[in-house]
């Protein structure tokens, strides 16, 4: 695979925004996926761990597992749906706020180490271009 290729040049960018996040997140004590499970639930309505997972696009299975974990560590909390027996709504706990408020700004200077090497304008049309290619979800 050549250097140049599009892949190559993706996935190489990925692995070194994932090296900057995992140190940034540890003051956190979540990691870079529990960070956006945790976005996904604070952002919007309370929400269905299937909602959730659907939202992430990753399977059900996954998603249990990540609310479990992130329940153990009290950054989230599962109580009845009100309209759906059946379903429990997740939502983060007053701590799971607070971590994903705090993780968001770490998050944030991770971002703004990867991009440094690149003047704002260009650093700005990267994200409008990145963005443009990932296809609006129907569910939010």
């Amino acid at each position: 695979m050549s250097s140049r290729s599009l892949a190559y040049l993706l996935k190489h960018a990925n692995a070194r925004l994932s090296d900057l996040m995992g140190p940034a997140l540890e003051p956190c004590g979540i990691d870079s996926r529990e960070y956006g499970v945790l976005s996904v639930l604070g952002r919007s309505e309370p929400m269905s761990q299937l909602e959730a997972a659907q939202r992430m696009g990753i399977d059900r299975t996954t998603m249990v597992a990540m609310v479990d974990g992130l329940e153990r560590k009290g950054l989230v909390g599962r109580r009845p749906h009100p309209a759906d027996r059946r379903k429990n709504i997740v939502e983060p706990t007053e701590r799971g706020r607070e971590v994903l408020a705090e993780a968001g700004r770490l998050v944030a200077a991770a971002e703004e180490e990867f991009l440094a090497p690149l003047p704002d304008a260009d650093a700005r049309q990267l994200r409008d271009a990145l963005e443009r290619l990932i296809p609006p979800r129907s569910d939010g």
